[in-house]
């Protein structure tokens, strides 16, 4: 009888683990691409990081902004904040040229958005 009950025992174990291990495979693999691309607050222009002129990245955030109903705060700020958000995540991968690129595009954000 007790042997009986280590077996279920066992079972019930096996099938938790297995639980955990689906869920896993169907989440997604980096939650910060998830973030950009299905973002609640914005609905981004593919590539809008990757433009070479700062004034077009800041003019892009700034359309977007504007035009989401979803947002939680002020354009401003939600634009600045995916800015910010998608500089932080590239992390020491991001080229100098780019990161250099999208602080100045911070820059021209104010300026456009009229906040010197």
């Amino acid at each position: 009888m007790a042997e009986r009950r280590k077996t279920t025992a066992r079972k019930a174990t096996a099938r938790k683990t297995s639980r955990r291990t689906t869920a896993k495979k169907s989440s997604p693999r980096r939650w910060s691409q998830r973030v950009t691309q299905e973002s609640d607050a914005l609905d981004l222009k593919r590539g809008v990081f990757k433009q070479t002129s700062p004034k077009k990245i800041a003019a892009s955030l700034k359309r977007s902004a504007e035009h989401s109903s979803r947002r939680k705060s002020g354009a401003y700020r939600s634009a600045l904040s995916m800015l910010t958000f998608y500089i932080n995540r590239a992390g020491k991968t991001l080229p100098k040229t780019q990161r250099a690129r999208l602080e100045r595009a911070k820059v021209e954000l104010k300026h456009q958005f009229g906040r010197e």
